[in-house]
């Protein structure tokens, strides 16, 4: 079919009609090709008229010129009840020049269940007058599966929540950035959200939605909070809910359990990314010892096309806690408090070390130099390590001055800051394995820990430093080496920065994708003293790109040891009496630490 211009009025309307169909069921959908080309050809819609409910429900449209093509319309129809017809309006503003057509419509999976002679087992539900056998799952969900009702009689409605009438007993989070919205119809932003509820699939349906436009900006959250329930063993309970995630920058939507209340909980279950403009149900089965209560966690994306809506959350085999009204809390402890261990009896001054075993006195330049001069190595104890892998989670003396910093003073929030983090290929999401490491660098699998600076946090151009401890002094063949993973279509910059008390200097520097591998690096330091190695990531422009570093070594960094001992024949002699080898000579290389072995005279 295709429109035939009759004239140049304005307002022009071309309507085609379905005829009248009686009832759908649960998983139908309406699939078409359309083609829409032509300078002024003007917009079309799909409308849904359903019998005894005046205003029409908008199923799909086009907007302008598709270009010369036949392209696929793809609607998910749900469950409708009653009669209802459709409406193919196309609609001109004023000159129309161009051609509209569809073709090829199909239904698909439209009609009920079929009725069966017997329904067996505790994993199926025999409806009361269809005589449809259908999963005991989708009993109590709020979706008429039946086409009799019989699956959804004699349900607690406590335990179910279609957001007909707000909320039931579910509950905003106030400790979340922004609230959930109830609503009818289309969300305000065009090619994003719902253009209808689940539970009518027409507009005078509610459901709630998360809002991704201004003031919103990346990584806020809305939080939904369930009731609490009582514990559940052998995951008896079972959390079932309709999610709706379309919309080129739709970022995130998350499931977590918990059993404290001052916590997030730990991840059930996430989606990430466009989920194309479609109502989904999640199954999730959830087991615990304790009370618990679920959080649904919406994250808004890197823009406002980002808006997602969740309908008909329902639990089945689980029980209201009746106990106490809130969950316990974590008791915690003031952050950077830690008893100071006691030291042994000692003449040391200000200027010295005081071993922990001994007692012994060393000098002050002898702590953190990569040499232990105690017995019990504790000058050495609280100092970046030589090698640093990141296994166990370790992270070898380095830290970060700036989220100590905000930590101390506790009105800032670190949650959604640009900062470093400890990762592994087995806990990325599936949008991340674009742009984060699959594995680490140490043992090449998922399993091993790496660094990373977490772009999915921050904003464009803001840094996150990792930082050692001051090192109070360094050989002349000190070098740094490490290895980075720098790949995504927005990948930042590292630097690797040197700072001493009054003064930082940038010693390395890459920036871009550097592609899905690990790259070594290497990074001269030499004859240094009182100083620090800093690792400073840039973010770029989205989060689709973190810098990540693993293996990091300090080689050769030892300072000179004076042996007392005359130099051999292989070695030559210092101008401040130290020995190196001869090969050293004249090399451009400070070895003696005074310039005696690159003296011209030499």
């Amino acid at each position: 079919m295709f429109i035939l211009k009759s004239s140049n009025s304005i307002s022009q309307r071309a309507q085609l009609r379905s005829p009248k169909f009686r009832q759908t069921g649960t998983n139908c959908t309406l699939s078409f090709w359309y083609y829409n080309y032509g300078q002024s050809v003007g917009a079309g819609e799909l409308q849904l008229l359903v019998d005894g409910l005046e205003q029409p429900t908008v199923l799909w449209r086009t907007y302008y010129n598709e270009g010369n093509q036949w392209l696929k319309a793809v609607i998910q129809l749900g469950r409708l009840p009653h009669p209802f017809q459709f409406s193919l309006d196309k609609i001109s503003l004023g000159f129309y020049d161009g051609v509209s057509a569809i073709d090829d419509i199909r239904f698909e999976n439209c009609a009920l269940s079929p009725p069966t002679l017997s329904c067996e087992g505790p994993n199926h539900f025999w409806c009361r007058e269809t005589h449809a056998c259908i999963d005991s799952l989708l009993v109590c969900d709020l979706v008429d599966d039946c086409g009799d009702g019989s699956d959804e009689d004699n349900c607690n409605p406590d335990l179910q929540c279609n957001f007909e009438n707000g909320l039931c007993n579910w509950e905003q989070s106030i400790k979340d950035d922004f609230d959930w919205i109830r609503i009818q119809g289309s969300t305000p932003t065009v090619n994003t959200g719902p253009l209808k509820d689940h539970t009518t699939g027409t507009v005078r349906g509610h459901y709630i939605y998360m809002e991704s436009s201004e003031p919103r900006q990346f990584q806020d959250k809305a939080v939904l909070l369930s009731p609490l329930f009582s514990p559940s063993s052998n995951g008896t309970c079972v959390f079932r809910f309709h999610y709706h995630m379309f919309g080129k920058q739709v970022y995130k939507l998350s499931v977590f359990q918990r059993t404290v209340s001052n916590a997030r909980g730990w991840p059930l279950w996430y989606k990430f990314g466009n989920q194309e403009n479609r109502w989904i149900r999640q199954t999730l089965h959830i087991s615990s010892s304790k009370p618990f209560q679920i959080l649904v966690e919406g994250t808004v994306g890197d823009g406002f096309t980002g808006d997602i809506g969740l309908d008909d959350m329902s639990f089945l085999g689980c029980t209201l806690y009746n106990g106490k009204r809130n969950l316990p809390t974590i008791s915690t402890t003031t952050p950077g408090t830690s008893v100071p261990a006691t030291l042994p009896l000692n003449n040391c001054t200000e200027k010295e070390f005081v071993c922990r075993a001994s007692g012994h006195c060393i000098q002050l330049t002898q702590k953190c130099d990569f040499r232990p001069d105690c017995s019990d190595k504790s000058d050495e104890s609280d100092c970046v390590m030589e090698v640093c892998d990141f296994e166990d989670k370790n992270q070898c003396g380095w830290h970060q001055p700036s989220l100590e910093q905000m930590t101390r003073s506790y009105s800032i929030r670190t949650t959604n800051i640009f900062k470093w983090k400890l990762g592994r290929g087995a806990n990325l999401y599936p949008e991340q394995e674009q742009h984060s490491p699959l594995i680490d660098h140490t043992t090449f699998t998922e399993e091993g820990w790496y660094l990373f600076a977490d772009s999915s946090n921050g904003e464009f151009g803001h840094t996150a430093d990792f930082a050692t401890p001051v090192i109070s002094l360094t050989g002349p063949r000190c070098k740094l080496t490490f290895w980075n993973h720098m790949n995504g279509s927005t990948i930042g910059s590292l630097e690797v920065l040197c700072k001493t008390s009054n003064r930082t200097s940038k010693l390395w520097t890459q920036s871009g994708s550097q592609g899905a591998q690990w790259n070594r690096a290497e990074v001269f330091l030499g004859i240094r003293s009182n100083f620090q190695v800093i690792f400073r990531a840039k973010r770029g422009v989205s989060y689709m790109g973190d810098v990540a570093v693993d293996d990091i070594t300090f080689e050769d960094c030892s300072p000179l040891l004076i042996s007392g001992k005359p130099c051999t024949s292989e070695e030559f002699t210092c101008a401040n009496k130290y020995c190196i080898p001869k090969n050293n000579l004249c090399d451009f290389v400070n070895d003696c630490a005074d310039n005696s072995d690159e003296n011209p005279t030499t």
